[in-house]
């Protein structure tokens, strides 16, 4: 561990090792595209990170045969979460001008390799074409129309447990202790479907206090089969009906709370610790109360856009609030939504089209 310290503080102090660390990484390339790249030579290749996860392989592929690359950033956290590429990348797209800055700052890009293009994934959004009609909705999942929609978004299972957040809900709305009857709706996370006895024991127990809980309700996001798993971005009509539909939108920080903003709707944080946390178990655990200075976690919070609860008093005070003025908090909301993706217009995918088709005709 030492050595690992003092290998860390001299990556976060100098530009030089960080890129000779990049070099270093690229020397590992086993070739695993070689015959789709000579089947099939690309003029551009176009990956959803600079090599921060599996498409590091594409890329230095493309690297090593002299082919432009580009990446588009697909994750709201990305660029806040991770740093050194796993290939050197000769362009980027991003959401906006603070992930501009993150890349600039945090990974060693250069201002005019950076493009601001916005979030293409959410055009369809703007455009309202996954959206399901409100009566409909209900209907499909059982769900009663004289109740307020309570929905909460699993985040952060790795980190922490999301079922004290959960409990406390399913308590309010049970005994009608909020403002409104209320019901609530529960979306799990894809980990929950990995093979780890914590998240699967978490997964379980939301399941059974949707069963034995009056106004408790589970979604679960669409199986893509195989090694693929569960990706909670597959079934755009169920995310953008239960965003639009919500009288309250609930998670840890998530992606989800912009994507909450995209639909105007009422959003609160629900940082409730959990006692014991995972440490029962020796995984690894981090108190929800102490992730609010994450950069995108601290965003929300100066923005103004929503509440954070860290307590169940607190929580319910939010919701509360909310239920009775549900415009609370909405030109905060939307100024926090324009910093963050730049493009509410549904131009997103236009103009990161654009973008590409520019870079490969440059690179023809």
């Amino acid at each position: 561990m030492p050595l690992a310290w003092l290998t860390i503080a001299t990556l976060r102090r100098s530009r030089a090792a960080r890129q000779a660390l990049v070099r270093l990484q690229e020397r590992f390339n086993p070739g695993l595209y070689a015959d789709l790249f000579e089947s099939k030579p690309p003029d551009l290749v176009v990956a959803s990170t600079p090599g921060w996860r599996m498409d590091r392989y594409l890329l230095r592929e493309a690297r090593a045969r002299g082919i432009p690359t580009a990446a588009g950033i697909v994750g709201w956290d990305n660029p806040s979460s991770y740093s050194i590429p796993g290939s050197r990348v000769d362009y980027v797209t991003c959401w906006s001008d603070i992930q501009k800055e993150e890349l600039i700052l945090g990974s060693d890009w250069r201002p005019e390799q950076v493009h601001v293009g916005g979030i293409p994934s959410y055009d369809g959004y703007f455009r309202k074409q996954w959206l399901l009609p409100r009566d409909e909705y209900f209907r499909l999942h059982g769900l009663d129309p004289n109740r307020k929609l309570l929905s909460y978004a699993c985040s952060f299972v790795s980190f922490s447990p999301n079922l004290q957040n959960i409990e406390a809900l399913a308590r309010m709305v049970a005994s009608d202790a909020l403002r409104h009857p209320s019901q609530l709706r529960v979306r799990l996370h894809p980990n929950h479907f990995w093979d780890v006895d914590l998240f699967v024991e978490e997964r379980e127990r939301i399941r059974r206090l949707a069963r034995e809980v009056p106004h408790v309700h589970v979604v679960e996001p669409v199986p893509l089969g195989g090694e693929l798993g569960y990706y909670s971005g597959e079934d755009m009509p169920e995310k953008a009906s239960m965003l639009a539909h919500s009288d309250v939108f609930l998670t840890v920080y998530s992606t989800m709370v912009v994507e909450a903003a995209v639909h105007d709707r009422p959003i609160v944080s629900a940082c409730i610790d959990a006692p014991r946390g995972w440490n029962r178990r020796r995984k690894y655990s981090l108190p929800l109360s102490r992730i609010g200075d994450w950069p995108t976690h601290d965003r929300f919070r100066r923005s103004g856009a929503g509440r954070v609860a860290l307590n169940e008093r607190e929580l319910r005070q939010a919701i509360d609030d909310y239920l009775a003025d549900p415009e609370a908090d909405g030109p905060a909301r939307r100024t926090f939504l324009e910093r963050e993706i730049t493009y509410t217009d549904a131009s997103a995918g236009r103009r990161t089209g654009e973008y590409l088709l520019h870079l490969l005709e440059g690179a023809g």
